[in-house]
């Protein structure tokens, strides 16, 4: 499938999102050097997507303009966003991946959110903002996340984003029995 290397291009420049990726990567291809760079990409929605919708859509943007700008085997993005659930309100990021002009998606767990947190986000606010307010922290978002805080530790941005790009990854590693 890949020869001695990858090249990946990430549509952010947050470390957590980066490294997600190309730990998901190193686990898949642990004897493939793996070249993995985040690029500014614009998401075309809010900062704080408040739907699921938006929230895929803002990762499908996000990988299309990586996608254009060229130079790598495969273009990722992954969107944090919150929706209301059956279960109540919670947080989640959505993957998009663009690998020999297909796309690829793939979503996150489902972290409950706290409701005056929620609400908070509907007022207006980013979730990262709101988690350093409530736990007194400084740009949460690229460290461990609300994931970080909420499971004191036991799971953090990074981990749920490298789980989310392992399932999102299936279809790629198994390319015979995914059809499109």
């Amino acid at each position: 499938m890949f020869s001695n290397s990858i090249s990946i291009i990430v549509g952010s420049k947050n470390p957590v999102k980066i490294n997600a990726v190309a730990q998901a990567f190193k686990q898949l291809w642990p004897n493939t050097k793996i070249n993995c760079q985040g690029i500014n990409a614009p998401s075309g929605v809010a900062d704080q997507p408040m739907t699921e919708a938006e929230t895929r859509q803002g990762a499908i943007n996000r990988s299309q303009f990586c996608q254009q700008q060229g130079g790598a085997d495969i273009y990722v993005a992954i969107e944090g966003g919150v929706d209301q659930f059956a279960e109540g309100a919670a947080t989640f990021a959505c993957i998009a991946i663009y690998y020999q002009q297909q796309l690829y998606l793939g979503r996150s767990a489902l972290l409950p959110l706290p409701i005056n947190v929620y609400n908070a986000l509907v007022a207006g606010e980013e979730l990262g903002t709101v988690m350093d307010k409530l736990f007194n922290t400084q740009n949460i978002k690229q460290k461990g996340g609300a994931i970080g805080l909420l499971t004191h530790g036991a799971a953090t941005r990074e981990s749920i984003y490298t789980q989310a790009m392992l399932l999102a990854l299936a279809p790629i590693l198994n390319p015979t029995i995914y059809t499109k």
